[in-house]
């Protein structure tokens, strides 16, 4: 079972800063190269990243370089180029903190051409 709510995912799209930063997960919304829209309050807070410091940037090359492998990033990018992505996996970051296991699932909302990486804690 997912830690992200199915009913959740069709409101991805209009998801309000507020929203986003009251939710129990990451959440990063990012462009089809990777460039962070919207960056969460729980993200930013589990790993070290201060929002103003992560928009605008990418997420997979500068603001979470231990992503950028052929697992999350190349995942990403097949996701894109095939115009559908729904994976979910599990992954330790290590970029900045002491390594962190979590859950990434990575979505295209095909309808508003917009990419998502949320990201929920999980146990050792």
């Amino acid at each position: 079972m997912s830690f992200v709510p199915s009913s959740f995912l069709g409101q991805l799209p209009n998801v309000s800063r507020a929203s986003a930063d009251a939710a129990p997960f990451g959440i990063v919304q990012v462009d089809d190269a990777g460039t962070i829209q919207l960056y969460n309050k729980w993200e930013s807070d589990m790993a070290g990243v201060p929002v103003a410091s992560a928009e605008g940037r990418n997420f997979f090359t500068q603001v979470a370089p231990c992503t950028n492998n052929r697992l999350v990033f190349g995942k990403f990018k097949d996701g894109v180029a095939a115009g559908s992505l729904d994976a979910e996996f599990n992954y330790t970051f290590t970029y900045k903190m002491k390594p962190t296991n979590v859950t990434i699932r990575l979505f295209r909302h095909a309808p508003s051409r917009t990419n998502w990486v949320l990201v929920g804690k999980r146990a050792a």
